[in-house]
Formats: structure tokens, sequence, C-alpha cells
């Protein structure tokens, strides 16, 4: 059987510790070719991670004939555009998250994937760990009874650490959003996955005026993304969830973690790229939590569900569909980009916001 042939557009940093390497494992796919916009630090990465070719046009690597799908891995700002075109000349397609800067983005993104009858897939990674899916398992057959809340939350001094560097994610053009986009996504997402669809959304976004260096220039710019939300959201199945993000705050105690609480007792999972791995019980009658076990591969220690991720867009490609257990194709980029455009409305105006008002706008 013949090799399934990848592209990637873009060649930062996650390009080279994800997308490339996690393909790469899958003994059924190659990667030919990469495209980066700077061509000498572009064919610098591709001779490190062993790729033949190097374009700094995306067109003109998906006009190539030898290339079955595509990875997209570039700034918020240029998802849109590329994952048009590669759908144009029928690629599949993987794309990070979020899928856009707004919804109406999104959806167009969503139009175009369904025309061309390829696959998709969205950048969902934490879907991969084990304690997601196991929280995942043990909810849906009721093993803490019947839900009623979720409660995400990430937090840390990044923001304000000495070295920190302005890159693209605190560029407001090219992000469309910085804590909210960068890791709200992940969490609405997450919520999704777990509990069903949400309805509706209370969101506040903080930016801490300060000026850091440019990581390329090392000239001082302000930056100008959100650097903490805190948001409040209902399922349509009237759960109801928060969440919590920041990058210019100490963390406490368990520092990144989905907790679902149900009436019978409550779940708790770390949220990594899989080298941190944990998942425990709490109940009623017996409020210490419990660890309870996962597969071995879970203490490994390295961030597996990166590669875990990679090779399920493969295997999705070879199939011809994602897995519909665990995959997110591009309706579940929607759905997470409407939510994210919900939020921003909710705290421009104050009020909550329904996702059904943000669909096709932001």
């Amino acid at each position: 059987m013949s090799k399934l042939r990848f592209g990637i557009i873009g060649a930062g940093g996650f390009a080279e510790v994800c997308h490339a390497p996690g393909l790469q494992s899958h003994p059924e796919a190659e990667v030919v070719a990469l495209c980066g916009r700077r061509r000498e630090h572009a064919r610098a990465m591709a001779d490190r991670l062993g790729i033949a070719d190097v374009h700094t046009d995306y067109r003109e690597l998906l006009a190539r004939d030898d290339v079955d799908a595509v990875t997209i891995v570039t700034p918020n700002a240029a998802h849109a555009e590329q994952a048009v075109a590669a759908f144009e000349a029928g690629k599949h397609v993987f794309c990070e998250k979020p899928l856009g800067l707004d919804p109406t983005e999104a959806e167009r993104m969503l139009v175009a994937a369904r025309a061309s009858g390829k696959v998709h897939m969205v950048a969902f990674t934490f879907r991969y760990t084990y304690g997601v899916r196991e929280l995942r398992r043990r909810v849906a057959a009721g093993d803490i009874g019947r839900p009623h809340y979720v409660r995400l939350a990430f937090s840390s001094w990044g923001g304000l650490r000495p070295d920190w560097r302005i890159g693209w994610r605190e560029v407001q053009a090219l992000a469309g959003g910085g804590l909210l986009y960068d890791m709200g996504s992940h969490l609405f997402d997450l919520a999704r996955f777990c509990l069903g669809p949400i309805e509706e959304t209370c969101g506040v976004l903080l930016n801490l005026p300060r000026e850091r260096p440019d990581a390329r220039t090392g000239n001082p710019r302000p930056v100008e993304t959100d650097d903490r939300c805190r948001t409040l959201f209902r399922h349509s199945s009237g759960v109801f969830g928060e969440w919590l993000l920041s990058r210019v705050t100490p963390p406490h105690g368990d520092n990144a973690y989905l907790e679902v609480a149900g009436d019978q007792g409550a779940l708790q999972c770390s949220l990594s790229r899989g080298n941190v791995e944990g998942l425990r019980v709490s109940r009623p009658q017996a409020p210490s939590w419990e660890t309870l076990p996962l597969p071995e591969e879970a203490a490994d220690g390295a961030p597996h569900a990166l590669g875990i991720m990679l090779r399920s867009f493969a295997d999705a490609v070879r199939r011809g569909a994602p897995d519909g257990e665990v995959d997110a194709p591009f309706e579940d980029g929607v759905a997470a980009q409407q939510a994210l455009a919900a939020v921003r409305r909710s705290a421009a105006e104050r009020r909550w916001a329904s996702l059904a008002e943000t669909a096709g706008a932001d």
C-alpha cells in the first residue's frame, strides 16, 4: 500500500514539535513538503525533519499532484484563505484552532470543506489525552450520576516573565484574541465534547497594558490581546459551566484541569499535551480525591497527545472520514468559534450572549 503524502503549511515551532513528527510517526504517512515565508528558515527546518521540498508560497504546495493532504499551522488570520484554497485543490485538511478570526470565516471554511468531500479536522489536542477520554467515557456511563456543572482552568505567570517576547499571538490582527482564542477555543470544545452543545455565555476579558520586546526585531511594542478571561456558560442540557484563563497571575494547585460534577460525584482530569496525565474522583460520601487508573502509556511523561492527534488525521485520510468518537471535524471548530464570539459580545455589551446570535458574525 502506497504511503499518504502530506504537506505542511507553516514553518513555526509547532510545525516542528507537533505536525511534522506526528505525521512522520505514522507508518503509512510521509511529509513531502514544507511551506514557510522565509525560505532559509524553512529549508533549515526541513533538513532537520528530513523533508525534501520547501515552498514559500502555499499555492505552489497545493498545486502539487503528489500531496494528498495538508496541515495548516499558521497565524489564525491566514487559516481561512489557506484552508479554502486547499479544499479547492482537492486536499484533505487538518487546521490549527481556532478555525478563523470569527464565525463568518469559520463557516466559510466549513462550506468549502463539505463541498470538497474531503476529510477536515481541527487541532483540539486535549481530546487525545487518556484522562479526557476516560473522563468522557465515565460521564456518559453515569459514573457520577447526572452532570450539573463543569469547570475548567489554566493560569500562569507566562505573560509577565522577564524573558517573554511578543509573537503573532499578541497581535490582534493576526490572532483575533489572546488567551480567549488560544486556550478558550480548547476549553469550549472540551466542554462540548464531554457534555454537548453550549447555548449561551457571559464573559469578561482583561488586557494588562504593557510593552514587551518583539520576538523578531527586539523592539518594544504593546501587548494587544487579552491576558485574562473568565467565562460562564450554559449547555443546552442545562449543565452550567465556567472557566478561567490567565497568563498574568500565579497558578494555584492543579494548574490546568477539566472537572465535571454530578449528583453522585465529580471527575477531574489534567489538561496537557499528554506529558501530565491524571484522573481522579470525589464523591459526596467520600470527598477526598481518589486517583483512578489510566493506561500505562499515560505515565510516559511525553506529550503523546500530539502524535496521537496527527496519526488520527492520517488514519482519517486513509479511511475517508474522521473517527466520530474523538476527532473534531470543522463543525466542531465552528461551534467553538461561535462560543468565542459570544464571549466577546458578552464582554463588550456586559450581558449574556447566545451562540445563535453570533452565527455568521462577530
